[in-house]
């Protein structure tokens, strides 16, 4: 059984979100760093992985891409402070690597 990721990167400027899905978080960032992870991420240097949350269930976690992507730049910058207030890079700090991120 995978863990599936709901995950948000984004860029230096913080000026530029990116929300994926995955079910292996680490390589799935490293992919984006590589320059490897899609056009969208490559172009705008989204590289930092500021939220995630985990599921259980593939469907879930694509239905809550879904519904973030659907938000406002300010209710996704609201979502990333609840668990991350200073915009750290959680795979550098191990965040992400403890129990479940998820906020609600």
């Amino acid at each position: 059984m995978y863990t599936y990721y709901v995950y948000i990167l984004t860029n230096v400027k913080r000026n530029v979100m990116y929300v994926g899905v995955t079910n292996n978080l680490e390589n799935r960032v490293a992919q984006h760093r590589d320059g490897k992870g899609g056009a969208f991420t490559r172009r705008y240097r989204v590289n930092t992985l500021v939220y995630a949350e985990e599921y259980q269930q593939v469907e879930d976690a694509i239905a809550r891409e879904k519904e973030i992507k659907g938000w406002r730049r300010s209710k996704k910058d609201a979502l990333v402070k609840t668990v991350n207030p200073s915009w750290t890079d959680l795979l550098e700090h191990n965040v992400v690597k403890g129990p479940s991120l998820r906020s609600g």
